[in-house]
């Protein structure tokens, strides 16, 4: 297995162990190579969900643009519901897992067809 593949894999294991959701394995692999090379830096692997910035960003360069959402007050309500499923003690959110919650959250799978 290579390094994405054992990342995926640990992704598969936050969505079932931390969010209680079972995994489209498709879907996440899609979504982790939609990442880019995020997932294999330290810093821009996670969401550090205590940042509003951060938050703002994940907003405005994945929902709006990735995803083609219009902004309006159910993004962020979406995004605060992602850190409660994941967790909010829980450390390290993994961009690719947050992301993936998001996609399901708004029915956008087709996005990753």
């Amino acid at each position: 297995m290579g390094k994405r593949d054992d990342l995926i894999a640990k992704y598969a294991d936050d969505l079932k162990t931390k969010c209680k959701v079972m995994p489209d394995m498709a879907l996440l692999t899609k979504v982790t190579i939609g990442c880019g090379p995020a997932i294999y830096n330290a810093d821009s692997a996670t969401v550090a969900a205590g940042q509003p910035a951060e938050l703002e960003t994940v907003k405005n360069n994945f929902l709006i643009r990735k995803l083609g959402l219009k902004d309006g007050p159910e993004l962020m309500a979406a995004i605060n519901a992602a850190v409660e499923i994941y967790g909010k003690s829980e450390r390290n959110k993994y961009r690719a897992v947050f992301y993936y919650l998001l996609v399901k959250h708004f029915g956008k799978e087709k996005v990753y067809a």
